[in-house]
């Protein structure tokens, strides 16, 4: 699970090359697919819009959001 600093919005990437992004009481307010390629991934929302994102330093840069790692338990 990935998640910006205040929480608002929380991305999963899924193993099976699916994400689902809440953002603040909206579950699921973004579902799709991505492919990664070495640090970089590629967004194809289910709508057909299309994003763009890369892990540098161990943190995630999505457009114009920066989300960071959930530790497990928080």
């Amino acid at each position: 699970m990935w998640v910006t600093a205040d929480g608002h919005i929380r991305q999963e990437l899924r193993a099976d090359g699916r994400y689902d992004e809440a953002r603040g009481s909206r579950a699921s307010a973004y579902t799709g697919s991505y492919t990664v390629t070495g640090a970089h991934l590629d967004y194809v929302d289910d709508t057909g819009f299309t994003a763009t994102g890369d892990v540098r330093d161990g943190v995630l840069h999505h457009e114009h959001l920066i989300l960071y790692r959930e530790v497990a338990g928080s």
